[in-house]
């Protein structure tokens, strides 16, 4: 979806400016810019299992299935097609590792009309990096795929995280209000299409006194930390932590007021990733704002 400039404008002017509970996460100033031209509507981000100084983005919706890479100061290392997907309306990205292999989902889950019968994740094997001065280039073929309904009907959902610790995917709607959590088995036991089960509501509404813009108060993107400790949901407002404590679920988790982060100062923010030491959370744009958007511990 598109934002106008005034939202733009207004996150621009608030840039720098740290709303709610105070955490230990701090914006840095952004240093470095994703450098490829391939990536032009990012709209899913997700640290290397393999390696922390290197990340995966995907485009949004009609793109190719390609998997791009891009190291942590946004240099171009190359892209991988993904065999056997389509690109309906890909919207978020995430890394894990499963009985020790690393893999990266892939979430085709967009539906701006809430009008798709099913959704679908795409699971690959995270391929190996390359070496200094190298690109990746080449295809990989699907480990799995996850095809889907949500419970109670058709959802638009551009925020999709993994929990393997606990081997489940956990999913946040876009223009319900609230916004829903849902959960998925991570690995299906048939064929046929899972059920997304809601868990509960969440928000990421901004403060009382912000201008309502189009789409403002919707999730765009989400992770999960590796410990599962924090969850963190981003909007085109701002950056939302949700602490977790080890007896809660993540339903219990997204619906407790969240730690609001200093604003990300970016127009169509989409994406949000931890890295996999859960000390620095990582943020990039949809459309024209290329910047890497750091925060660390």
């Amino acid at each position: 979806m598109r934002v106008g400039t005034l939202a733009g404008i207004l996150l621009g002017m608030a840039f720098g400016i740290s709303l709610g509970d105070d955490t230990a996460f701090v914006r840095e100033q952004p240093k470095f810019s994703i450098q490829s031209g391939a990536v032009a509507e990012a709209s899913g981000l997700a640290v290397s299992s393999r390696d922390g100084n290197f990340m995966w983005a995907i485009n949004d919706s009609g793109a190719q299935p390609v998997l791009h890479l891009m190291g942590a100061d946004g240099a171009d290392r190359g892209e991988m097609k993904v065999e056997g997907a389509t690109n309906v309306d890909w919207e978020d990205l995430a890394s894990f590792k499963w009985d020790g292999v690393p893999y990266l989902l892939i979430a085709d889950s967009g539906d701006n009309l809430s009008n798709r019968k099913e959704s679908v994740l795409y699971v690959v094997e995270e391929p190996v990096l390359p070496k200094e001065g190298a690109v990746l280039s080449g295809t990989l073929k699907l480990a799995w795929t996850i095809r889907f309904q949500f419970e109670d009907g058709p959802r638009d959902c551009e925020s999709v995280a993994v929990d393997a610790r606990v081997g489940k995917i956990i999913l946040v709607s876009k223009r319900t209000k609230p916004p829903v959590v849902y959960e998925l088995p991570l690995r299906p036991k048939d064929g046929s299409p899972a059920v997304a089960k809601r868990l509960g509501e969440t928000t990421v509404a901004p403060p009382k006194g912000v201008p309502m813009l189009p789409y403002i108060a919707q999730p765009t993107g989400m992770d999960i930390s590796s410990d599962g400790s924090m969850g963190v949901i981003v909007s085109y407002y701002g950056v939302f932590l949700f602490p977790r404590n080890g007896k809660e679920s993540w339903g219990e988790a997204f619906g407790k007021p969240p730690v609001t982060l200093p604003l990300h100062g970016m127009a169509q923010a989409e994406s949000v990733a931890f890295s996999k030491d859960g000390k620095t959370l990582t943020v990039i744009s949809e459309r024209g704002d290329k910047r890497i958007v750091t925060y660390r511990k």
